[in-house]
């Protein structure tokens, strides 16, 4: 079945977030109270390229079974929602999730950056590796956007509505 294990927050720019045991989604901006809320890039790296290019990450995604295989607890990762039950790397771009109330449409990729190894030494070579075709293969989670605001609360239930017609890959954004 697939679930909302768990939802987290943080007004910092730190690594990690806290567990809590609801969050509010707010159209077009992202987490209520989240660091990475607004209608525009707040990803510190990215403001200071452009500024004023869409937030086009306002909900991280990442799935608990990827957590568990590597030991690392949920919210640990600097994820809002942590899935059970979806391969989420494997849906498409527009793909729709309906949670509650709300809906967010997945937009790409987490790129996954050595900030991960300050969490725990090495960690970065469990989410980003390469093919042996020498593609980069990322499982940090997926990004969002809010179209319909709403309440999340751990267990509630994830509908997901796969795009019609030709579907692009997700990719980092």
């Amino acid at each position: 079945m697939n679930t909302v294990r768990s939802v987290h927050r943080s007004p910092i720019h730190g690594f990690s977030k806290e567990s809590t045991s609801s969050i509010t989604l707010l159209t077009g901006l992202g987490v209520e109270g989240d660091a990475h809320c607004g209608s525009l890039v707040k990803h510190r790296s990215r403001v200071a390229v452009n500024p004023d290019q869409p937030n086009l990450r306002q909900v991280h995604l990442m799935m608990g079974e990827t957590l568990d295989s590597e030991n690392v607890p949920d919210g640990a990762l600097g994820e809002n929602i942590t899935t059970y039950g979806i391969d989420l790397h494997a849906l498409p771009t527009g793909t729709l999730m309906t949670i509650g109330d709300s809906v967010i449409e997945l937009t790409g990729l987490r790129n996954p950056c050595a900030q991960i190894n300050t969490y725990r030494d090495g960690l970065l070579s469990s989410f980003r590796s390469e093919n042996p075709g020498g593609e980069i293969i990322r499982r940090a989670g997926i990004m969002a956007i809010v179209i319909n605001g709403g309440v999340v609360h751990t267990g509630d239930k994830i509908r997901i509505e796969i795009p019609q017609g030709n579907s692009e890959p997700l990719r980092p954004v």
